[in-house]
């Protein structure tokens, strides 16, 4: 059975689905990624909002969770992407 089967027996819209899949295909063995919401959306063929959208639905679920990281200047960097498993 797949690792995933637990994702496709959720409630989910298909844009949380095809994001939490992306996510989960690039996280390390931590399960932490840190992908522009941009790349997310031109990998995928989603637009940036419904990528922003789809990242709301999946912490709302509990799969992942983010924080926000900054450059030593006090910039801001990437969002650090937690993906979190239920199987």
């Amino acid at each position: 059975m797949s690792r995933l089967t637990f994702l496709y027996q959720m409630d989910l819209p298909h844009r949380a689905v095809a994001v939490y899949t992306y996510l989960y295909d690039r996280a390390n063995k931590n399960g932490e990624c840190w992908p522009s919401v941009n790349t997310i959306a031109g990998d995928i063929k989603l637009s940036p909002a419904t990528v922003r959208r789809a990242i709301k639905d999946l912490k709302k679920a509990g799969l992942i969770e983010t924080e926000q990281r900054y450059r030593e200047k006090a910039g801001l960097s990437t969002l650090l992407f937690k993906i979190n498993t239920l199987s």
